[in-house]
């Protein structure tokens, strides 16, 4: 959704490189570009004005005059005051100290609230909680019936007495709701209330009504991030009206330009709790403003994945794979690649993993156009292996590849490529366990690699070899020059620039995974 955003404030931070010293002129001309892309992005003019004060403000003083690097630090600024924009620190859920905790969602009809309740009762099953969904939208047709789908693909329970379709009281439906949560030991109960295509005074009669009748710990305002700035109204009207305590974000893989979402916090002094982004019941998580500031300005959000991979990961398992990494390549068998890969899988699209590496935002076209089928392709031709050759790649011959290529519905180039590959992979993982770095990559932080052996190895090594023609060494000088001079003239965080994503590979070493 912010892909506009980001790219903009990319182009501007790079006309900051290489300028030893920042004059009053620069920072007017990077305020002025940083302010025409949040207003581009939708961002509300109020939020705006006071985010382009800040970091006019703190530029031109002491921190960053006095800094080693003025550009680095701007960036640094622009970080910071983007999460405070986005409600600064992470705001968690407040849950009461006698169950059950009420939690009521409200907002416009198509704003995803009753999707949202599902997501939100799966994610609190994950957190230890025994969540009740209630079925207060009484008026949308069918919307009972929807909250019951939900629910039951989540996994968790739902209260819904009234059949809908205009029949029944929701005000009741929810105040009974609590006593049935009680008997049935749920300590989360979570209100789905109806919503309107506008704010009018029925809407808001009823929601208040609910509310006072179930007197919820967390009043949540869900709010569509693709709506544009119409957010921040519908946002302000039901402060107003009703008052809500925090924010959900729902639609935030849209490509619209969303920026009035960012906005909401900002305006209406209520911060971002929860962001929904995909229509999966996991596509759902707390909201880190730090995070989300560290994505638009193209420096990944490590964090989340890391969490991600612990979510999917057992530490047990992980130590028994790196046991037998560090055995020796052979013992790594296309079984073991097969339970990685779909390990990996379960951690969401390669898409969206790939997006939160630092640096991924210039090849954002390249990772779009991943092919998702690539992995399950993989997992058929691996699954239509005998045991024997999964156990042991190397007796694949001819006639194999072709049994195998007809089973999973492949060309035989297909398998044979896929073994290469694997060999290939393993080598270099068996590598990595055992300390030795990533192949091409000596002395990587964190990779192991780069001692004096290394040193040595490389010096002994047969260097780049000049021509010995005078014409061809001087054509040889230039490309290295020219591609010197490229390198130097990078992105705003030190990867390829905007007009270089096109030609963007990446390196062989991931092109092993990725097919």
């Amino acid at each position: 959704m912010f892909d506009t955003l980001s790219d903009r404030l990319a182009a501007t931070f790079k006309n900051l490189r290489g300028k030893g010293r920042l004059s009053e002129a620069d920072i007017d001309a990077t305020a002025r570009e940083i302010r025409i892309a949040l207003l581009e992005a939708d961002v509300a003019l109020p939020a705006v004005r006071a985010f382009i004060g800040r970091v006019k403000e703190r530029s031109l003083g002491v921190e960053v005059s006095r800094a080693l690097n003025p550009s680095q630090q701007v960036i640094k600024i622009v970080n910071e005051e983007l999460v405070g924009i986005l409600g600064g620190e992470t705001r968690r859920l407040r849950f009461a100290k006698t169950a059950p905790t009420v939690i009521m969602l409200a907002g416009l009809q198509g704003a995803g609230k009753t999707t949202l309740a599902g997501k939100l009762g799966a994610w609190l099953k994950t957190q230890g909680h025994a969540p009740l969904l209630v079925a207060c939208d009484l008026q949308r047709p069918n919307a009972v019936n929807q909250l019951s789908v939900v629910a039951e693909r989540a996994g968790v329970a739902v209260y819904a007495p009234e059949p809908g379709n205009g029949v029944g009281d929701p005000v009741k439906v929810a105040e009974d709701s609590i006593g049935y949560a009680r008997t049935k030991q749920f300590d989360v109960v979570v209100v789905d209330t109806a919503g309107r295509l506008g704010i009018d005074e029925e809407l808001m009669r009823q929601a208040a009504d609910i509310r006072d009748a179930v007197h919820p710990d967390e009043i949540l305002f869900v709010v569509d991030a693709m709506i544009g700035q119409d957010a921040v109204n519908t946002a302000q009207a039901f402060l107003d009206g009703v008052g809500f305590d925090g924010v959900v974000l729902s639609k935030l893989d849209g490509d619209a330009r969303g920026g009035a979402a960012l906005s909401v916090a900002h305006v209406t002094g209520k911060q971002i709790i929860f962001a929904s982004n995909g229509e999966k019941l996991d596509d759902f998580d707390a909201f880190h403003p730090d995070r989300m500031a560290s994505r638009i300005l193209g420096m990944g959000d490590v964090l989340s994945l890391i969490e991600k991979a612990e979510q999917t990961f057992s530490q047990a398992e992980a130590e028994k794979m790196a046991a037998k990494l560090a055995k020796g390549p052979k013992e790594f068998t296309l079984d073991d690649f097969l339970q990685q890969m779909e390990q990996v899988r379960k951690m969401g699209s390669l898409s969206k993993l790939l997006g939160m590496l630092p640096g991924m935002g210039q090849i954002k076209d390249q990772i779009n156009n991943l092919d998702e089928r690539d992995v399950d392709r993989t997992a058929a031709i691996i699954k239509s292996m005998t045991p024997g050759e999964r156990q042991d790649p190397t007796i694949i011959n001819g006639s194999r590849r072709a049994r195998i290529a007809k089973g999973s519905g492949v060309e035989v180039g297909a398998v044979k490529n896929l073994v290469e590959r694997f060999f290939e992979a393993r080598k270099m993982m068996s590598r990595m366990a055992q300390g030795g770095g990533m192949p091409g990559m000596p002395g990587m932080p964190g990779m192991g690699g780069g001692g004096a052996k290394k040193k040595k190895q490389i010096k002994q090594g047969k260097g780049k070899q000049r021509s010995g023609n005078p014409m061809k060494r001087k054509q040889e000088e230039a490309a290295a020059a020219a591609r010197r001079e490229q390198a130097a003239q990078g992105g705003a965080f030190g990867v390829p620039g905007a007009d270089e994503a096109g030609q963007f590979e990446l390196p062989d070493e991931f092109k092993k995974f990725m097919g």
